[in-house]
């Protein structure tokens, strides 16, 4: 695993509201995440870690601070350039799926190519088909697969591009614990065996379990920045940052 920070944030503040009703709801974060590790972020409800992860993402801009994206300094970005680092740079997993309904399985998984212009590596694709086993379901439409299905399909498209930075946010909240199970050994999967780099928002416990590292969120500040042992020391961690 390479040491050096493919994601970086400075001393990042997010407000929202203004006056007496202003909520900060990330409150002056400074964290780096090394390129081809598995980084869970976890915290109570409220605790800031979506609005953390959509700032790092680049889907939501700081009211203060930095991040920067394999070197790149997302401040310094207009609206366009940030859209083409996203699309480009960045893979996005998401609770609900957001696959296009009216593409077949395999035109989800190759969409940001196709948006991009690419054309995809053909020996990757069928890999990665391979690696979350939808082998027999790509002429299917996301309405014809279960929600496990469609979440792997999801993580697939997010590999296609081979981005910088795959984020998953609660990729396991809307699956069974059996369908959770698989989207969580291919994430594993695809920082030990593509090298991708995972930064995962979850409030699961068994879910942070499996990163190789755990970031706790409380009202907008990292409390605890560990590597796991078991899903009980989550367990822990995420008691004392309640107490």
């Amino acid at each position: 695993m390479n040491e050096s920070p493919i994601v970086a944030a400075h001393d990042l503040v997010r407000v929202f509201g203004e006056g007496d009703a202003a909520v900060r709801a990330v409150d002056g974060v400074t964290i780096d995440f090394p390129e081809g590790a598995f980084t869970a972020i976890m915290g109570p409800s409220g605790s800031g870690k979506s609005t953390l992860m959509h700032m790092l993402a680049g889907l939501d801009r700081p009211t203060s601070g930095t991040v920067t994206i394999d070197g790149t300094d997302l401040s310094t970005l207009d609206d366009a350039d940030l859209t083409e680092l996203r699309r480009d740079r960045v893979g996005f997993v998401f609770q609900f799926f957001n696959l296009l309904p009216v593409l077949t399985a395999d035109e989800n998984i190759l969409l940001p190519l196709s948006l991009a212009g690419r054309d995809p590596d053909n020996k990757l694709h069928d890999r990665l088909v391979e690696a979350v086993g939808l082998e027999d379901r790509l002429t299917h439409r996301p309405s014809e697969l279960s929600g496990g299905q469609q979440q792997r399909v999801a993580v697939a498209r997010a590999l296609m591009s081979q981005p910088s930075v795959v984020f998953a946010d609660e990729p396991t909240g809307n699956l069974d614990s059996k369908a959770s199970e698989g989207i969580l050994d291919l994430l594993r999967r695809a920082v030990d065996e593509f090298g991708q780099t995972v930064v995962m928002v979850t409030h699961e416990a068994y879910a942070a379990a499996i990163a190789d590292r755990v970031l706790v969120l409380v009202d907008g500040r990292v409390v605890n920045d560990e590597t796991p042992e078991s899903t009980e020391h989550v367990h822990d961690l995420m008691n004392q940052a309640a107490a």
